[in-house]
């Protein structure tokens, strides 16, 4: 069997839809009555056969799946077994694992398999809710960064491949060699020129020639991103962080993970804004604002200005 229980009314924002199965129901009701105080819907489920059917009319942001269904079962073979058929129906689901304290083994084994992360019995309840609340983020930024990629792909379809850029000149012949030549490396690039002299163009071909070319191109536009509003936009940030902190956000780097980062009117940003990117630049990892520890980052960045010309008297 399983039990749905659906939250409704108040004022704190509650989102998520969270399955469990377990064949003990007083594990199903504990955590229950835990989780539905954080997210939107928990659903129960008691025997694994239904699993298919519950996948098929939800989406869940995450799973809690225990190791052992029925008496005398202590292997964690039938929660591989399940875990396995899970991620086949689903490639994208994130399953967390339930497990009895001395089957740690099993859980790492589920993990090598495709798991996020497991709990153990008896549980803390601080300790599942972190876990779930990281799960249900991790479902949500696959689900942006994939969607970022289906556009991307879209875009990439819909392009003649070198009819971008149009030209009859030998100064543009020598700056597409030096795109043929910067495009398989991983080498952060600077695109300098006039406006309307397209070096977004370049910029697109640049990704388009690597071997990110199936990945992200993320373009912003620096110079719409207001000085206070920089670190959450491209470092993302945690729910509560600030006041209008609503939910976790990735922010805009981490969702070009492994592709291409397009940063338009890049010498518009203020010096301290500049320092924090070059970070990002050095060491490939970001500081979501609220977090704790750094987060890896692997993008290329492209970027462009319009040269600054310096004038001044001679002596």
């Amino acid at each position: 069997m399983y039990d749905f229980e659906q939250y409704s009314g108040g004022l704190v924002d509650r989102t998520g839809t969270i399955l469990i199965v377990d064949d003990d129901e007083d594990i199903l009701t504990a955590g229950r009555l835990l989780l539905r105080r954080r997210f939107a819907e928990v659903v129960t489920c008691s025997d694994p056969e239904n699993i298919p059917d519950l996948l098929a009319t939800h989406a869940f942001d995450a799973i809690l799946l225990d190791m052992n269904f029925g008496p005398g079962e202590s292997s964690g073979q039938q929660g591989l077994e399940w875990l396995e058929k899970i991620l086949a129906i689903d490639p994208r689901s994130v399953i967390v694992m339930i497990t009895a304290h001395g089957s740690l083994n099993t859980a790492v084994e589920a993990m090598k398999r495709g798991a996020v992360d497991f709990v153990a019995k008896p549980w803390q309840n601080e300790k599942v809710v972190a876990t779930v609340s990281a799960a249900v983020q991790l479902r949500r930024s696959r689900e942006e960064t994939e969607s970022l990629r289906r556009a991307n792909r879209v875009l990439a379809e819909a392009a003649v491949p070198g009819g971008d850029i149009i030209f009859d000149s030998e100064p543009m012949q020598q700056v597409l060699e030096v795109v043929k030549r910067a495009a398989p490396t991983d080498a952060n690039v600077l695109i300098l020129g006039e406006n309307g002299t397209g070096k977004e163009l370049v910029a697109r071909e640049l990704h388009r020639q690597s071997r990110r070319s199936d990945q992200v191109f993320l373009a912003i536009d620096m110079g719409s991103i207001s000085e206070s509003l920089f670190e959450s936009e491209l470092f993302g940030h945690r729910k509560g962080s600030f006041t209008d902190a609503h939910e976790d956000r990735i922010g805009r780097i981490k969702a070009a993970d492994g592709g291409t980062l397009f940063l338009d009117e890049i010498g518009t940003i203020t010096p301290p804004a500049q320092i924090k990117l070059l970070q990002v630049l050095q060491d490939s990892v970001i500081n979501r604002v609220g977090g704790e520890g750094s987060i890896d980052a692997d993008v290329r960045v492209v970027h462009i200005a319009v040269p600054v010309e310096v004038s001044g008297e001679r002596d």
